[in-house]
């Protein structure tokens, strides 16, 4: 299964890659599965469809569980953090601290970065830059600028869900400033993008 360069995250890059042997024998099935599901969750999530992304992260677990690769597990389970950090869902990453101590250390720095606990420098993707400008928001470092950096951006890829947390971000600051004319266009903006 073949994806764009602009809709891979490094996790689930990872996660193909183990299917990706040229010279081995045909992978095992669960490998295109549960990376497959991935993205299907990643793309879901992202354009709002919570449902939709449920179900495509459960099986792509299930895949994956199926190895009892607690590693394997835990990339699937920051996959779906890093998602939420990128829509500003700040919600701790239960999923991950169940096998966090079978976790490489990779991804305990990853999930560290999540937290905003340590630094780590975003790669030039969409998604990528959209988690760091998260980070940025959940640990207070973020600047007006990368405010609406992560609008343009979640604008341009069409995500949904990230746009609309983003946008409410721009909201609350126009608001608290009395600039109502920004504020209103931001509410109809946001009004647009919910329909």
């Amino acid at each position: 299964m073949a994806l764009r360069a602009q809709n891979r995250n490094p996790l689930a890059v990872a996660l193909l890659l183990l299917a990706a042997c040229s010279s081995a024998p045909p992978a095992p099935e669960w490998q295109g599965n549960a990376a497959g599901s991935l993205h299907v969750f990643q793309q879901r999530y992202l354009a709002g469809d919570t449902q939709g992304a449920d179900e495509e992260f459960a099986f792509a677990r299930s895949e994956l569980t199926a190895t009892g690769r607690a590693d394997l597990v835990a990339r699937a389970e920051l996959i779906r953090c890093a998602a939420q950090v990128a829509s500003l869902v700040f919600e701790r990453c239960d999923g991950f601290e169940r096998v966090r101590a079978d976790a490489g250390a990779e991804e305990r720095a990853y999930a560290d970065y999540l937290e905003g606990r340590v630094p780590r420098a975003a790669p030039n993707e969409p998604l990528s830059q959209l988690v760091a400008y998260g980070v940025q928001m959940r640990s207070s470092r973020i600047t007006p600028q990368g405010i609406a950096a992560a609008v343009d951006l979640s604008s341009a890829q069409g995500w949904r869900r990230p746009l609309l947390a983003w946008l409410a971000v721009q909201l609350k600051r126009a608001e608290a400033a009395g600039d109502s004319e920004t504020a209103a266009r931001l509410r109809r903006r946001i009004e647009l993008a919910s329909g």
